[in-house]
């Protein structure tokens, strides 16, 4: 029988510095099979060199807890990792450009996929029209989605490619030569992914898993739903990373269960997901004018949509609560948050605060809270399940937010020193391809925040990106290097280590050996984040450049 040169051994690795609680100044950890056996000093491992399978000399690296991207969608983003991105097209014109020379350089391809583009950046300030599309990519069916994915603009061929019966002109969300978004939108992209072979989907998947495992990621959370990708997408994904050395998979299935025994319960159980979780939509987004707002936008005479109510929202609360199931929503606008909130809220008259705790369930985005709404997460027990690049990409004073808010609502978003505070679990990702895979440029965003007042320290950041992931799928043990914990870490090239704190008057603090404080990289901006040498998922290696 050939043997598995990813499966777990014994391992030493010394000569670096471990970032581990059970010993602040550790250089030195082995590994037992899938577990972390030991860590401690260099001198301490002597005692281990002659016992291991594999002895890896850390020449000054750092070791770390992997981590975890709690809200990604991998399909999605194995597509734009190979296909075609607009996220930097300079203009409209660039954008068409480029769209043409894909097209031209895929001529096999029976469905084109595109991603990223984000008119407000554009001096035309607008996206392509149908009539654009449909020259560029010579008539074939083409699906091309806004930054936020809540909407996109789709060639006339893709919608030939929806079923006649559906009338996709009369949905809500159809616009002739417009964006598509709401209902129009979720079934355009429900047949451009019907559109796509088995061999697409599982290259974009796997394309998606080895770039995560480049980056130190080793468990990620798959939000996927009936509106986003489908069973078949859900089920392929876990399956290949059931298969094949990379990343685990916890998939959540974004739909709404109205008793505890109903089909959907089963349906969720069956897919293998852990949760009727993650974007089971509230409301939309803020880009494309979707998030629901109690009022009305800056830049657009209204409020926003809202897709459940406040009933239906208790409902799957409650059912889920009783089956044992974690629920969550996709919720940005306060207004959203608000019905979440009075939903959890009546769940918990039902059937008591404390069982609505224990479920841990989730909230995706959660960007516009109040201090009400905040202390209503603490008592409540709802993880805040956040995007740290989304305040990166569009907060600030001239930023997307401040356009569709006006800058004094923009201010108050993503206000994580409060939710911390407070004492909200919080778990840290991407919502790639919203905005990329990157856990150091994650934890570096919620670090640096556009507004000062809702910075946290980059340990804490960590945390929630590790720990707190990991936490946030009832993995309580993992996510920290400790011994029993599971061997889930990676080793980063990187500078000095600091221990860094939000207030830009003082970033940085001494690592005094007294203090008992571990030090992380320097994430000020302008520094160079880590770069990965290995990635280890259970004691199995699933990325290693190590020896380069």
């Amino acid at each position: 029988m050939p043997i598995d040169e990813h499966a777990p051994r014994r391992v030493l690795l010394r000569g670096g510095t471990v970032y581990s609680p059970a010993d602040p100044f550790a250089t030195a950890m082995v590994t037992e099979g899938s577990t972390i056996a030991w860590i401690g000093s260099e001198g301490a491992a002597d005692g281990f060199a002659d016992a291991v399978d594999e002895m890896v000399d850390l020449r000054g690296a750092l070791v770390t807890p992997a981590f975890t991207d709690a809200h990604i969608h991998a399909t999605a983003t194995g597509l734009a990792l190979t296909g075609l991105n607009l996220a930097d097209a300079r203009d409209l014109a660039d954008a068409l450009d480029r769209i043409t020379a894909y097209a031209a350089a895929h001529p096999g391809h029976r469905m084109l996929f595109g991603h990223g583009w984000d008119a407000t950046r554009w001096p035309e300030n607008r996206p392509p029209s149908r009539a654009e599309l449909d020259t560029a990519v010579g008539g074939r069916p083409l699906y091309l989605t806004r930054a936020d994915m809540h909407s996109a603009v789709v060639s006339t061929a893709l919608l030939r490619l929806v079923p006649t019966a559906t009338a996709v002109e009369e949905l809500p969300g159809y616009h002739p030569d417009a964006p598509l978004t709401r209902d129009a939108h979720h079934v355009v992209r429900h047949a451009a992914h019907a559109a796509l072979t088995p061999e697409q989907r599982s290259d974009a998947q796997r394309a998606t898993l080895r770039h995560a495992a480049s980056l130190g990621i080793a468990s990620l959370h798959e939000c996927a739903g009936p509106d986003i990708s489908g069973e078949n997408d859900l089920t392929g994904l876990l399956r290949l990373a059931d298969q094949e050395p990379g990343p685990r998979v916890v998939g959540y299935w974004a739909e709404a269960v109205t008793s505890a025994g109903d089909e959907v319960v089963e349906r969720i159980r069956d897919l293998g997901a852990i949760g009727a979780a993650g974007d089971l939509f509230v409301d939309g987004s803020l880009g494309s004018h979707t998030a629901c707002l109690h009022q009305p936008y800056a830049d657009a005479p209204h409020n926003g949509i809202s897709y459940l109510t406040e009933a239906q929202i208790a409902d799957h609360i409650t059912a889920c609560t009783e089956a044992g199931l974690q629920a969550g929503f996709h919720a940005i606008g306060d207004a959203a948050i608000s019905a979440v909130i009075n939903g959890a809220r009546a769940t918990a008259e039902r059937l008591g605060a404390d069982r609505v705790r224990a479920e841990r369930h989730r909230v995706e985005h959660a960007e516009m809270l109040t201090p009400a709404t905040i202390a209503a997460f603490a008592d409540l027990g709802l993880i805040a399940s956040l995007q740290p690049a989304f305040d990166a990409a569009w907060g600030g004073d001239d930023g997307m937010y401040a356009h569709r808010l006006g800058r004094e609502r923009a201010r108050t978003l993503n206000p994580y020193a409060a939710l911390l505070k407070a004492g909200v679990p919080l778990a840290l990702g991407s919502d790639s391809p919203v905005t990329p895979l990157d856990p150091w440029g994650t934890v570096r965003a919620a670090a640096f925040h556009r507004t000062p007042e809702h910075r946290i320290s980059v340990r804490a950041a960590f945390t929630a990106h590790t720990r707190g992931g990991r936490r946030a799928a009832r993995g309580d043990d993992a996510g920290v290097l400790v011994p029993g914990a599971p061997a889930d870490y990676a080793v980063f090239s990187c500078g000095d280590l600091v221990v860094q704190i939000p207030d830009e008057r003082v970033v940085n603090w001494s690592t005094d050996p007294r203090s008992g404080t571990p030090g992380l990289p320097d994430l000020t901006p302008g520094n160079e984040l880590p770069s990965c040498l290995r990635t280890v998922v259970g004691g199995r290696t699933v990325f290693d450049r190590m020896n380069e």
